[in-house]
């Protein structure tokens, strides 16, 4: 080969690996092309690549080294334990006895020839490194990497230059303008890709910003909102891994999967509007207190105007013990109502309307109704603690999450996220809400999102007004909702053959939750599926 073809050779090299460099997206394999590049460009048997961190000292990233089969730090799995190295000593002073610090202090660049025949330089550990590995270090060169402000961010180390026929010669200024070239370009897309990575960090930070703010109006919604993303990720990796039936074309990359995180985050973001006192409501009489002290009270007033019809000769002993024994039953069935734990069929409301109709009178004021129109309204809800009303409210958190996040001018790998983040309260038959979506207009990642939120919320044992299902009734319930066209059948299935459920609970819920599951007691699973579930107890199973 002759000289301008190899150099035109390896101008085009460098071409490539700019291209390369400006691309990638993971901080170690970049590390590892700036080094590897660097030494195909200059054929060396070894080098290093060092990070500068808080500007006081060197970190190993990357160590290879030929002859000595060295493969340490980026991707390798094997890690460098060499400490980092100082740039200033114990008085603060700067530590440029070693071309590497020298490089990192100066920004300049540092080209020996012969590490064992130069001088300015302290080489003493390089010449111990040598005597422990039956190595010899000969050409060193060691190229500052800086970023668009000038600062040294890293350092490239080479070692010995090897010429066609392998043997160790020094680098030449053609190696030094080529080596210096690649450590700008891989600066530049270094910072680039740290300065991406910060962003990023800032981004979560700011989203975990609003899930703290939740959290400080209701710790309950603050525990989902950490649930609820790790569920929706278990469920969606599942799906992933699937090779056959009706999600085998279904992946993700690692954009995807960034994509699917961060809608997890938000899901809920809407709910900081949301009143915590709905939010929150742990009673049927619940506001900012529990209004059934207040009822106490009035059952109180009731007893003692029996009390002074009996002392006045009104009515008799007898009638007055009747009457309050009325009264005390109607207590109980009050705050037994209160509760919210059952469901209050047509005899149990008849009860409560009942008592709504006695009449007390308040001191200083007028004859009136035992129960005022909202406390009727609320003792009455036939399942949980909610009103029509308050469940509006509540509701309604996902038309503000969709607004907040279509508000917002998403970069393009994360502009699915007010989709995914605003579906999880439809239904696969159009009855859900905000939009009605059906099963079809709805995408694979909204739909795990779906059943996460579900089954967060049917297990969470940190509601106030409920505890948590076990995990068989919780996929019991899920089983029902898939027979109603609630969640997505394929999805769920994935959910059971993949025992994302288990791990889910061994991650998060508490071990009286954690019971066996009697899978033929689980209603409209398929006879396969049955007996695969069933004989997969005890381990994984993967298609």
């Amino acid at each position: 080969m002759t000289r301008d073809s190899d150099i035109l050779q390896r101008l085009n090299t460098l071409i490539e690996v700019g291209a390369a460099l400006s691309s990638e997206r993971d901080i170690r394999r970049l590390l590892e092309t700036i080094l590897e590049s660097a030494r195909r460009l200059t054929r060396a048997d070894g080098g290093t690549l060092y990070r500068v961190e808080d500007q006081k000292k060197l970190r190993f990233e990357v160590l290879r080294n030929d002859s000595l089969g060295y493969n340490m730090g980026g991707r390798s799995g094997q890690p460098i334990d060499f400490r980092p190295i100082e740039l200033y000593d114990r008085n603060g002073e700067p530590n440029r006895s070693t071309v590497v610090t020298y490089a990192a202090l100066s920004g300049e660049t540092v080209n020996v020839a012969d590490a064992y025949n130069t001088s300015g330089f302290d080489f003493a550990g390089t010449r111990k490194f040598d005597a422990d590995n039956g190595y010899r270090s000969t050409s060193f060169l060691t190229v500052p990497m800086k970023n668009g402000e000038g600062e040294v961010i890293g350092v490239l180390q080479l070692i010995n230059a090897l010429d066609p026929e392998g043997r160790v010669t020094a680098f030449s200024d053609a190696d030094q303008q080529l080596v210096e070239s690649l450590a700008s370009q891989a600066a530049i897309a270094l910072s680039n890709r740290l300065l991406i990575e910060q962003q990023e960090r800032l981004f979560e930070s700011l989203i975990g910003l609003i899930n703290a703010a939740i959290d400080e109006k209701s710790p309950y919604t603050g525990g989902h909102c950490e649930r609820v993303p790790a569920l929706t990720m278990m469920i969606a990796e599942a799906a992933d891994r699937i090779t056959s039936g009706p999600l085998a074309d279904f992946s993700m990359s690692e954009k995807d999967r960034y994509e699917l995180k961060i809608a997890g985050l938000l899901h809920d973001c809407g709910k900081i509007t949301t009143p915590v006192h709905v939010v929150d409501k742990g009673t049927k009489l619940e506001t900012l207190f529990d209004r059934v002290h207040m009822l106490d009270t009035r059952f109180e007033v009731l007893i003692r105007d029996q009390q002074l019809a009996a002392a006045r000769g009104e009515i008799t002993e007898q009638e007055c013990q009747a009457r309050i024994e009325d009264l005390l039953q109607r207590r109980e069935q009050v705050r037994s109502s209160n509760i919210g734990g059952e469901f209050m069929d047509d005899a149990k409301i008849a009860e409560i309307e009942s008592t709504a109709k006695l009449r007390w009178t308040p001191y200083g004021s007028e004859e009136r109704e035992f129960l005022d129109a909202d406390e009727r309204e609320n003792l009455t809800i036939r399942k949980g603690t909610l009103t029509r009303r308050e469940r509006d409210i509540i509701n309604h958190h996902i038309v503000v999450t969709i607004k907040m996040l279509e508000a917002l001018p998403w970069p393009k790998h994360l502009t699915k996220v007010p989709e995914y983040a605003g579906g999880h309260h439809e239904r696969m038959d159009g009855k859900g809400y905000p939009r009605g979506l059906t099963r079809e207009q709805m995408s694979v990642q909204a739909r795990v999102m779906g059943i996460a939120d579900i089954f967060e919320a049917l297990t969470a044992g940190d509601r106030p007004y409920k505890d948590g299902k076990s995990l068989s009734e919780a996929i019991r319930i899920l089983a029902l909702m898939k027979q109603d066209h609630h969640i997505d059948p394929d999805l769920f299935e994935v959910f059971l053959r993949e025992k994302v459920y288990l791990r889910y609970a061994k991650r998060f819920l508490p071990a009286h939750q954690i019971d066996s599951v009697d899978w033929s007691k689980i209603p409209g699973l398929s006879p396969e599926l049955v007996r695969d579930l069933q004989a997969s107890e005890g381990g994984g199973r993967r298609r």
